[in-house]
């Protein structure tokens, strides 16, 4: 069976392991995103076998006031065993812009108990800069997997815990967003958002983590870290709305920072309460 125990891999791993039988390949691209060049989305092919998981819609909770809020235990559980998804299965994910809402895919599986998942570097457009094999997209319809959730809550934080933070200064927070939007220079994508940014708050780009929409190098990403961060430091990884700050996060556990939680809401969730505090 096989076992993946680094949080990236190649495309060229991919290909090379693509008959393992315990090998699941998902398409975590988030439709209708914009703001993001995504010249792949309306192609309809995928990496064969792929199986589409669909963020907005099923694997985040609709009901929520905010955007791609994490789904209950129970929940989360019963979607990916719909997409066949056990207990045994090695995850890859990608997305069809290079690293953008995957490591988001990766993140929510970890925090529910399941290690054995990467992210496929590059992407799908990495993917077909190799001239790898692709296929039309179709619905999965195979059996229902055994996954089963177990969840550990450090992997997310709530608007209480940062409160917390602000006040103790006990972890460093970093957000994922753009210079302009972090200083609030820039008006925020999304309507009635103030701008700015949670007091004590860092700056890091997620941008500044890619290279042709693969992730730096390692001694790269360090450097990134480093200016911010020391090894032993807690560290909780905000954006817009929980998506990009994963990449944040996959960065640092790559380039070895493990004290890593991202804040779900995000600045969709802070910056529409006028109760809490923000900076500029």
């Amino acid at each position: 069976m096989l076992k993946i125990n680094t949080p990236v891999v190649s495309v060229d791993w991919l290909l090379e392991n693509m008959n393992q039988p315990n090998l699941v390949i998902l398409d975590g691209t988030m439709k209708n995103v914009t703001w993001e060049k995504n010249e792949f989305e309306k192609s309809n092919k995928s990496i064969p076998n792929a199986r589409f998981i669909d963020i907005k819609n099923t694997f985040s909770d609709t009901t929520s006031l905010f955007p791609n809020t994490m789904l209950s235990v129970e929940d989360f559980q019963e979607q990916a065993q719909l997409i066949g998804i056990k207990k045994d299965t090695a995850i890859v994910v990608y997305d069809t812009i290079g690293i953008y809402t995957s490591p988001r895919i990766w993140w929510m599986f970890k925090s529910m108990g399941h290690h054995n998942i990467a992210v496929l570097d590059g992407g799908f457009p990495e993917w077909i800069s190799k001239c790898f094999p692709t296929e039309i997209e179709s619905e999965f319809k195979g059996e229902r997997g055994d996954f089963i959730a177990d969840y550990n809550r450090n992997y997310f934080t709530n608007k209480n815990d940062i409160l917390n933070i602000i006040s103790n200064n006990n972890k460093t927070i970093i957000d994922a967003r753009s210079e302009d939007r972090f200083h609030g220079t820039k008006s925020e994508p999304r309507e009635g958002l103030r701008c700015g940014h949670i007091p004590t708050s860092l700056n890091v780009h997620y941008n500044d983590l890619l290279s042709n929409g693969r992730l730096k190098s390692n001694k790269d990403l360090q450097h990134v870290f480093k200016e911010k961060l020391q090894k032993e430091d807690s560290v909780v990884f905000s954006c817009g709305s929980g998506i990009t700050a994963c990449i944040l996060a996959l960065g640092a556990e790559v380039s070895g920072f493990k004290n890593s939680s991202v804040y779900d809401g995000s600045w969709t969730e802070w910056g529409s309460l006028h109760e809490l505090p923000i900076e500029n």
